[in-house]
């Protein structure tokens, strides 16, 4: 039984693997239910997820499901436990918790861009799961967890994708990728940002007064000069008038 569960699990794993980009280590997304039905069933999941997904693993959380945890009380002591071991992710909300399902759900919209694997027990959330492609669900059954198989919506995106009706979050991470090293598509975090200029004020120079020219003292001696001279020269022209209308008489 225990092989057959095996054999199961490295299909699913390849489907998503070949498909998806999912990729070591599993990042495993834990809820409260999860965590709960794990201790009930004495299975100590740092051991045996790692055996039974025959790869290595790393069990997550969020603050969310730890706030739910809190509230719920004593009766989800242990759960609480075993999720605090876990790696916290950043989620949206951190100001406002959610409900541990609805953070859950928006840690793998659009595509799923970080292969996050969901392990619930919520059915409601499990539904949910399934109607969003490339998200691979995980579950315990009868105190054995089980790596579901790869759902309809899934399914039919990749068939999608294969006919070339539709690209894969996989095959546009890929192609970008390619453009960046061809330097046909320049990385965002290379670009500079363009500094806006800042309006500064008027200049502090231009608003002193104006300081008033002294005044030459050079220029203001010649003109002195100049003025004598011509007095000089008139005084000479009254004389020499003088002298002549003297000798005409």
């Amino acid at each position: 039984m225990k092989i057959t569960r095996q054999k199961h699990a490295k299909k699913h794993l390849g489907f998503f693997r070949n498909n998806f980009g999912v990729r070591e280590p599993y990042q495993i997304l834990l809820d409260g239910t999860f965590c709960q039905a794990a201790l009930r069933g004495r299975i100590q999941l740092r051991e045996q997820l790692p055996r039974y997904l025959m790869g290595e693993t790393q069990l997550c959380t969020t603050r969310c499901v730890l706030k739910e945890l809190e509230t719920l009380g004593n009766d989800l002591y242990g759960a609480k436990l075993i999720a605090q071991k876990c790696q916290v992710r950043n989620c949206p909300h951190f100001k406002n918790a959610v409900s541990g399902s609805e953070c859950l759900l928006s840690m793998v919209e659009e595509g799923n861009p970080h292969h996050y694997f969901v392990a619930t027990q919520d059915q409601n959330l499990s539904m949910k799961v399934k109607k969003e492609p490339g998200i691979p669900l995980m579950f315990i059954i009868q105190n054995t967890m089980v790596l579901d198989k790869p759902s309809p919506k899934t399914i039919a995106f990749v068939k999608a994708v294969e006919s070339g009706q539709l690209v894969s979050v996989h095959e546009k991470e890929s192609i970008k990728h390619l453009k960046e090293e061809q330097g046909l598509v320049k990385n965002p975090e290379q670009r500079r940002r363009k500094k806006r200029k800042k309006i500064s004020g008027p200049n502090p120079l231009s608003c002193l007064k104006k300081k008033k020219k002294a005044p030459d003292t050079q220029s203001s001696a010649s003109e002195k000069k100049r003025k004598r001279k011509r007095i000089r020269n008139r005084s000479n022209s009254k004389v020499l008038s003088e002298k002549q209308n003297a000798e005409g008489e």
